[in-house]
């Protein structure tokens, strides 16, 4: 039998199920997909018992497998959410959706405590991000629903309640607790003092080292059950400990997150007028990170474009780049798109197409596209001095983005991975204590070197 670590990948759509041999290979993969309950008040909400209840028969089926023979389980989750247990370990509310609004009051409420609004996100590393902050979900849990809050014996971020449905044991993680949460105080790398004032550390469990584990007798089976990991920061992990030298890690796919594990000291006020945000590594050192709906951005648009050039809808995905379109568009620039989901100051009232050609039209949504992510590389970057650059995810096989990209940062070595598996490696690195070799990013990640382009005179 193989001996393999098996890890919980669980996303906000896809709930996937990996066994890594000790080679961190995958040897096995499943995904399920849930539908999406209500709560009390008809909002959207993770369907929190049908994950349970397939995580447990999951892990059962394959602890009786004849093939593998699991070590090890970890928990990689998407961030933002928390469930909330009373003494008896029963959840008291719908696992809410972290795009749920709150209302003004509320926000009113907590910045007439505690603010000044900005200097609360540099400490804290937190935007006003409404429920996307656990931290203003404990807060709104507390004014609008003080019955259920006075019976919350501990909250869970999702990772580690998880993890608790195996082990039994409640335990807070730094990734999670920092992962724009507005609970973590950068600079006493303590909760912050609002969060102690509130009470709220009370109801937020000791927090562990991320790569413990916890030795568990499951169904008469031995096993190390990891306390769980943020999928963002798990993604991270792989290249914070394979490579040397500074790096920035764009990582794609509805949303473009700029990723710099090098930051030094606070946000600033400009970081937070832009949106920055701090997540964490596993030691409690800062992350700085810059978003952009790039990707959701880039379907809205491919979709319009499609139809009124008459193409098929997929017809983007053949584009290659072209130095001469590039240099056509380039000499007159002018921005021609207005954006359906992303504001920016440089964008027209309307969008114009005085383009013949699909192609042509492609090459200057890219370019303009191209131009917000170069702001938020940026952003991310700050002052950090950066060697090198990473692409995953879904724009890490666009040509014309990479070549756009790579014209714009010169300087920096350009590379990109096929880490559709980052997260999930990544919680099965951290519970292995293992070193990772240099190349372990060629030989897992199908790294690629990316050159920039040289215009012909």
């Amino acid at each position: 039998m193989k001996e393999v670590t098996a890890i919980f990948d669980i996303g906000k759509t896809n709930k996937k199920f990996f066994l890594f041999d000790r080679d961190y290979r995958q040897v096995y993969r499943e995904y399920v997909r849930f539908e999406e309950i209500a709560d009390e008040n008809g909002f959207p909400a993770e369907n929190l018992q049908a994950m349970e209840t397939w995580c447990k028969e999951v892990l059962d089926r394959m602890l009786n497998s004849s093939d593998y023979s699991i070590q090890a389980v970890n928990f990689s989750c998407y961030g933002a959410s928390l469930v909330h247990i009373d003494e008896n370990g029963k959840v008291l509310t719908p696992m809410y959706n972290y795009m749920k609004p709150l209302n003004d009051e509320i926000y009113k409420s907590f910045y007439d405590k505690y603010g000044p609004e900005i200097e609360l996100s540099r400490a804290t590393g937190t935007p006003k991000l409404g429920m996307l902050s656990t931290g203003m979900h404990l807060f709104w849990l507390k004014y609008t629903k003080p019955e259920i809050f006075k019976k919350i014996n501990f909250s869970l971020h999702l990772p580690q309640y998880l993890s608790y449905l195996f082990t039994g044991i409640p335990v807070s993680e730094y990734t999670s607790i920092g992962c724009h949460t507005m609970l973590w105080d950068y600079n006493k790398k303590d909760y912050h003092d609002w969060v102690y004032q509130e009470g709220i550390d009370k109801i937020l469990p000791p927090i562990a080292d991320t790569e413990k584990t916890v030795p568990t007798v499951y169904k008469g089976i031995n096993l190390q059950i990891g306390i769980g990991i943020h999928d963002s920061s798990s993604a991270l992990l792989p290249y914070v400990r394979s490579v040397k030298k500074t790096f920035l890690l764009v990582s794609t796919g509805t949303w473009s997150i700029s990723i710099n594990p090098f930051v030094n000291g606070l946000l600033t006020k400009e970081d937070i007028k832009k949106e920055s945000l701090f997540n964490m590594r596993i030691n409690g050192s800062p992350v700085k990170v810059s978003r952009l709906f790039l990707g959701n951005e880039y379907r809205l648009q491919v979709k319009a474009l499609s139809a009124y050039y008459e193409v098929p809808d997929d017809h983007h995905k053949k584009m290659k780049f072209s130095g001469h379109i590039f240099s056509e568009i380039n000499k007159n620039f002018r921005y021609m798109f207005k954006w359906m989901s992303i504001r920016d100051r440089n964008m027209p009232s309307e969008t114009e197409m005085p383009y013949e050609e699909f192609k042509y039209a492609y090459h200057q949504l890219m370019l303009e596209l191209v131009l917000l992510q170069v702001a938020s590389i940026k952003s991310a970057i700050g002052s950090t001095p950066i060697e090198r650059l990473f692409i995953d995810g879904g724009f890490s096989d666009n040509e014309v983005y990479l070549q756009l990209l790579s014209h714009h940062f010169p300087k920096l070595k350009l590379k990109t991975t096929d880490s559709s598996l980052g997260s999930a490696l990544g919680a099965a690195i951290v519970i292995s204590n293992a070193e990772l070799k240099p190349k372990f990013l060629k030989r897992n990640y199908a790294l690629k070197k990316h050159i920039p382009f040289v215009l012909k005179k």
